[in-house]
């Protein structure tokens, strides 16, 4: 077995990866802050964020108010934008450093991007896509909750001999922190030896996606198989509740509806206060995208569809009728 870069003796802290975009932190990092105090009170360690960019000290003071007593912060010119030399270069050198033994960053097209390139230089392990993080009783380890098959199996996965022990997790798992302004925390400006020669990355064009966030949704109307393609009564009545629309991965897979409004294990995970359930069968892949939601409404023709084992409000129905209901009643009670 290869040795990673240092040893579990020799590594100390949780450390967050806090993923920025014009010297704003991202919300899965905001995400990661809250679940990572949580963690490192548990062990009785501080929790550290690693920022790299330019221009970020307001997002360095934005990390602790959101939990971080620590923040190392490289500032460079050539990390104003992501790429991956840069980031991969210098993150792995202050990895190297400063050697903490936990580090978890978000499961986003440049956290996943960053996060692989580290496990192999730091010679270590890292469990993808996490929907739930916690520590062994007995051991102290980082176990990291991962589905696979569909869904149909939910593993605990373990780095027992390497470190750091690494992690991405999916935006909109956890909840976002409540932030302090008040809160002390130590930021430390950490050197940057970067040469532009060393990267190899071209940016062309930066194309920012304006699709609709349904992980901020507070109301969403979710549409699967049932629907039959035709969305405009979801959308219609996602609009009188002031929520969005989202929808299964069958649903996404037809050409039905974007693939931004996709909820579940391949998709989205959210935290609505009120999700109504169109349609969708209530397989455990799109379920877990919804266990957090505080009220769940289903709507299913079939009585044997296993979502009305997650739902608080069971309609067995065909769901057109009831949508059409529901909306003219809506409407009715508009000024």
């Amino acid at each position: 077995m290869i040795p990673s870069a240092y040893s579990p003796e020799a590594a100390r802290g949780l450390w967050v990866f806090l993923e920025q975009e014009g010297g704003q932190l991202e919300g899965v990092a905001l995400e990661l802050l809250g679940k990572g105090r949580e963690l490192a009170q548990a062990r009785g360690v501080p929790l550290t964020g690693l920022l790299l960019g330019q221009g970020v000290e307001g997002a360095a003071r934005q990390a602790i108010a959101h939990g971080a007593d620590h923040v190392l912060v490289a500032e460079d010119p050539l990390l104003a934008p992501y790429t991956t030399d840069a980031y991969a270069n210098v993150a792995t050198q202050i990895v190297l450093d400063r050697k903490p033994e936990t580090l978890l960053l978000g499961a986003t097209p440049n956290g996943r991007d960053l996060a692989g390139r580290l496990a192999v230089r730091l010679r270590t392990g890292l469990t993808a896509d996490c929907t739930g993080l916690a520590w062994e009783g007995d051991t102290g380890l980082l176990l990291g909750e991962v589905s696979g098959f569909g869904g149909g199996v939910m593993a605990s996965i373990k780095c027992a001999r390497h470190r750091p022990q690494m992690a991405t997790v999916r935006p909109g798992i956890f909840p976002l922190p409540s932030p302090d302004p008040e809160r002390a925390g130590r930021i430390e400006l950490v050197p940057v030896s970067l040469e532009a020669g060393e990267i190899r990355t071209e940016i062309l064009e930066r194309v920012r996606h304006e699709g609709v966030d349904i992980t901020r949704a507070k109301v969403l109307v979710a549409g699967g198989r049932g629907v039959k393609g035709d969305f405009g009564p979801l959308t219609e009545f996602a609009r009188l509740l002031g929520g969005e629309v989202g929808a299964s991965r069958i649903a996404c897979d037809l050409g039905w509806i974007g693939r931004d409004r996709q909820i579940g294990q391949t998709g989205f995970v959210t935290r609505p206060k009120l999700v109504v359930v169109c349609g969708i069968s209530g397989a455990t892949q799109f379920t877990v995208g919804i266990k957090a939601a505080g009220l769940i409404v289903a709507i299913n023709s079939d009585p044997e569809a296993p979502i009305f084992e997650e739902a608080d409000l069971c309609v067995v129905d065909d769901l057109f009728p009831i949508l059409e209901a529901l909306i003219a009643e809506l409407k009715r009670g508009m000024p």
